[in-house]
């Protein structure tokens, strides 16, 4: 596979790194310093993009990318305002596009037991909900893309839970996602059901970025020959 990658911190340094040791062919490399080199990408010389950069930036390379033919993966997060133009882009020239607020597979089995837990919890209105999530400082979107799609997914099952908001002091009908930023942290999401009497959380804690980074691979592998919009769903089958 010949993959581009747009994008060179340090997620798209461990994808260049763990697409190498897969055996593919790593045909360019761009990042805020060389942002001219993707007008040297076309479908003939890139099979697919791998896409991890900075949410004002995420459009235009998406477009970019489905414009010139090329299969994109997309891991940005905090850009999903234009997601109905990209989507809609992406059909008009029959292109492909891969998105995910999150490539662990861990993290997208946790999400299908979110939504489990949710769907069992519907009648439970004494427990209130809320949700924290952690990462390192270098993270710029608050809440994490992981905490909004968790919370996307609690609203649409929660018939008394009308919104999310990012802080403590929510009010009944609102979904607290507390969010840190401590150095080193690749990733925790937790969310908790507290009643008087008990307490019920589900966890997720990422120990490295090579869960992110090895899904992001196997998402763009599984894109190669395909048109339409996808996410984690239709390749894990959920």
């Amino acid at each position: 596979m010949k993959l581009g990658i747009v994008g060179y911190g340090k997620m798209g340094r461990t994808i260049h790194k763990l697409a190498l040791q897969r055996g593919h062919q790593v045909v360019a490399v761009i990042d805020m310093d060389s942002q001219d080199k993707m007008d040297d990408l076309t479908s003939r010389n890139t099979d697919v993009v791998i896409e991890f950069t900075q949410p004002e930036a995420a459009p235009n390379n998406l477009s970019q990318c489905l414009k010139l033919g090329i299969p994109v993966v997309s891991g940005t997060t905090g850009w999903l305002d234009h997601f109905p133009q990209i989507e809609e882009l992406c059909r008009k020239v029959n292109g492909a596009l891969f998105y995910a607020s999150n490539y662990s597979i861990g993290v997208n089995i946790f999400f299908a037991l979110n939504r489990q837990l949710a769907q069992m919890m519907k009648q439970q209105q004494t427990y209130q909900i809320q949700m924290k999530e952690i990462h390192h400082t270098e993270k710029l979107d608050t809440p994490s893309g992981t905490a909004i799609t968790l919370a996307e997914d609690i609203l649409g099952l929660l018939e008394r839970k009308k919104k999310w908001v990012n802080y403590e002091e929510a009010e009944i009908d609102e979904l607290s996602i507390i969010s840190e930023r401590i150095n080193q942290v690749p990733g925790t999401h937790i969310i908790e059901y507290a009643s008087t009497v008990d307490s019920l959380e589900i966890k997720h804690t990422a120990h490295s970025r090579i869960g992110f980074a090895s899904g992001a691979l196997d998402a763009a592998e599984w894109l190669v020959g395909k048109q339409g919009v996808y996410t984690m769903k239709d390749m894990l089958g959920f």
